[in-house]
This record gives structure tokens, sequence and C-alpha cells, in this order.
């Protein structure tokens, strides 16, 4: 993830018109560039409209691995 707000469901509402971040300005947001992308999958492209659920902080610096077998 190459967010640098960790934005998992898409693109914040600070997008610019040319479609860069509006934190780094110089860097495409990576939501847009993986939209684009996902456009010229046929089998998988529309699974980029899923809602994923939102990053549990309390969870930071623990084993995803650990946490996905013991819930």
């Amino acid at each position: 993830m190459t967010c640098p707000k960790n934005l998992r469901n898409g693109p914040c509402g600070g997008v610019r018109p040319n479609g860069h971040c509006e934190v780094i300005p110089d860097m495409p947001c990576i939501w847009v560039v993986a939209y684009e992308r996902s456009q010229q999958m046929p089998d998988f492209g529309h699974e980029m409209r899923l809602i994923q659920p939102p990053v549990n902080r309390q969870l930071e610096g623990s084993s995803a691995w650990i946490t996905m077998l013991t819930q």
C-alpha cells in the first residue's frame, strides 16, 4: 500500500484533477492508477468496486497471520 493516508477503499476527497495525490503532489494517486489498470482486467476488474473493511489500528504491529487464524 503506497497511499500516504493508508486508505483501503478508494481515493480520498483530495485527489487532484490530474489524478495526483493531495499529500504528495508529484505522486499519482495509487487508487486512480489501480482503477485504470482494473479496467484492463476482463475477469476480475469489477472487484475493484467491492468495499474492504477499514484498517483496525489496534492491530498495528501484530502478526496478520495470527490475527486471521485466531478470529
